[in-house]
């Protein structure tokens, strides 16, 4: 996916600022298994993927809670790190091999100083994360682990054919055993 659709599908911006934001970019390409981000760890970049996908996970005790995937198009960021500048809790892997457009934070905060437009984009860009948060919270208290995998059927079937079912099922919250039922219940009344 190319830069300016990335940034335009966050907020639409006129194209000196697209411009400007391109200028403080650099291309990256990382291997599966990389850990682009690490828990524990103050991130100071910002990663757009261009190609690829990544998870978002945490500890706890002696398993991984999977949070959050991104995919092409989609922002990777430790927000705790963006926002208040303070160590991250969550590893990002990434599980395919990936290019991403990476932008220093600290060059971002003055691109938000010097150009409204980009100043919005990134006001936009903190509004659309905290409601992808709220949805996933809201997800988790108040639907089955089914509704959830359906959900995830609907709105990121790509998911399935891509990611790990180990992952999926940490992500619903769920072990692997009962996201076997329900992926046979789903068949059986497709079929």
């Amino acid at each position: 996916m190319l830069l300016n659709q990335i940034l335009d599908k966050i907020y639409k911006l006129p194209e000196t600022s697209k411009f400007n934001f391109a200028r403080y970019v650099e291309e990256v390409t990382c291997k599966k298994g990389y850990i682009l981000c690490e828990a524990g760890k103050i991130e100071r970049n910002i990663y757009l993927i261009q190609k690829g996908i990544v998870r978002a996970y945490a500890h706890t005790g002696d398993h991984e809670i999977t949070f959050w995937f991104g995919k092409e198009g989609d922002p990777v960021v430790s927000m705790r790190s963006y926002v208040a500048n303070q160590k991250g809790y969550e590893q990002i892997e990434l599980l395919e091999d990936c290019h991403f457009y990476k932008i220093a934070s600290q060059d971002l905060a003055e691109l938000y100083a010097r150009d409204i437009h980009l100043a919005n984009w990134g006001r936009k860009f903190a509004e659309l994360e905290l409601i992808k948060t709220e949805e996933y919270l809201i997800s988790r208290q108040f639907r089955t682990a089914a509704e959830r995998y359906n959900e995830l059927i609907i709105h990121n079937p790509e998911l399935l054919k891509r990611v790990q079912l180990g992952h999926i099922a940490s992500y619903l919250g769920i072990s692997q055993v009962s996201l076997s039922r329900i992926r046979s219940k789903v068949k059986q009344v497709i079929f």
